[in-house]
C-alpha cells in the first residue's frame, strides 16, 4: 500500500515519519508488524506528534470541519493539543458544544428509529 494509506491506518502524520517510510510501499504484513510491535519512531510519533487532523480532532473532541472553522490547518503536537485543552479558546468551546449536540441528536434519532421499528414489528 501507499505510505499515505499506511500512515492513516497507523494514525500518524506522514510528513513526520522517517523518509524510508515515506518513500516505500508498505505490505499488509509490514503494517501488521508495526501495529503489533511498533518501532521506536512510531511510538514516539504517536506520543508526541505532530498528529494528523483526525487525531487532533478526536483529542480535542471536535470534528475535522470544526478544526477548520477554528483556523487549525496544520498538524499539532501533543503539547499544543494539551495547551488548547488547558486554556480553550472560544472556537474550541463552541465546537465542542456543537459536537456534543450532534452526538445527542444521533442518539435521539437512533432511539426514535428503534422505537419505530419496534412498532412496525408489533403491527405485523
Amino acid at each position: 500500500m501507499k505510505p499515505a494509506t499506511a500512515a492513516q491506518k497507523l494514525g500518524v502524520y506522514l510528513p513526520a515519519t522517517p523518509e524510508k517510510f515515506q518513500n516505500a510501499e508498505i505490505t499488509r504484513t509490514q503494517l501488521n508488524e508495526m501495529l503489533e510491535s511498533p518501532p521506536e519512531w512510531l511510538v514516539e510519533l504517536r506520543r508526541t506528534g505532530p498528529h494528523p487532523r483526525t487525531v487532533v480532532a478526536g483529542k480535542l473532541g471536535v470534528s475535522n470541519a470544526g478544526l477548520a472553522r477554528g483556523g487549525v490547518t496544520e498538524a499539532l503536537t501533543t503539547a499544543e493539543i494539551t495547551a488548547l485543552l488547558e486554556a480553550p479558546p472560544e472556537w474550541l468551546v463552541r465546537e465542542r458544544a456543537t459536537q456534543a449536540e450532534v452526538r445527542e441528536e444521533k442518539i435521539r434519532v437512533k432511539e426514535r428509529d428503534a422505537y419505530r421499528q419496534e412498532q412496525r414489528e408489533r403491527s405485523l
